[in-house]
């Protein structure tokens, strides 16, 4: 006797859900809850979910045998936003009650993999052809650090991304950068071009006036040299802040 075929107009399953529309009164409530959870993901988007919705999705893989919503809850509470949980450092996350070291590292996995996407998008595409991409990715590597760190994106003749380094860290509210260290990198590498990305995790991305005589520097340095300053960006958890868009170089 031939198999059935398999069902491919069954719908998509994720782990730590329950599949089944329903669920029997003998079963704890938060699976009903789950599913119809589950269902209003695949059918209208993650935009249709607030921020502690989407953060149960993720508890759910972990945690498959308690309510998470309370927990979700307060995580969001906690950091802030869904964006901002999966930025919390490891440690911290660890210290609130629920957390363990599997879905801690849950977390950081799909921070990690958010900015290897957001960095895919610019890496074989001319960087300024996509500028709404370069912003993107600037404040997904970015905006949510607790310390400064300053990021150079070098470019070829074509405004091709030749490398993206991270070149110096700071404290919360300094880094120190080196702009002749800075354009001596770029000749190394051969850049023609060059995007200064740092971020203020204070969350506020106005330039500070030591941030705009720093990049009036480096700009100085490399002109001569035929290396030209597209933009300094400013990323920060309130936006973002453009140097070119101010009219500041």
């Amino acid at each position: 006797m031939t198999a059935p075929a398999p069902d491919t107009t069954a719908p998509l399953a994720l782990p730590g859900f329950d599949d089944a529309p329903s669920v029997s009164k003998d079963e704890p409530h938060y699976l009903g809850h789950r599913a119809r959870l589950k269902q209003r993901f695949l059918e209208a988007g993650p935009e249709a979910l607030p921020d502690y919705e989407l953060m149960e999705l993720v508890l759910c893989r972990t945690l498959p045998r308690m309510d998470v919503k309370p927990l979700a809850k307060q995580l969001i509470a906690t950091f802030g936003s869904f964006a901002d949980v999966l930025a919390a450092p490891y440690e911290r996350l660890t210290e609130i009650k629920g957390i363990k070291d599997a879905t801690a590292t849950d977390f950081k996995v799909i921070e990690a993999a958010a900015r290897r996407f957001a960095k895919g998008a610019i890496g074989k595409r001319a960087v300024l052809s996509s500028w709404s991409a370069v912003l993107d990715y600037c404040r997904t590597a970015m905006a949510f650090d607790d310390v400064e760190r300053f990021r150079i994106l070098f470019l070829d003749k074509k405004n091709g991304l030749i490398a993206d380094e991270v070149q110096q860290s700071g404290t919360v509210d300094h880094t120190p950068v080196y702009p002749r260290e800075v354009v001596r990198r770029a000749l190394e590498l051969r850049a023609s071009a060059l995007i200064l990305v740092h971020n203020h995790p204070s969350g506020d991305p106005t330039p500070s006036r030591a941030d705009i005589e720093m990049t009036r520097t480096i700009a100085d340095i490399a002109k001569p040299l035929g290396i030209e300053l597209h933009d300094h960006v400013i990323v920060g958890r309130e936006g973002h802040a453009s140097f070119r868009g101010l009219r500041l170089i």
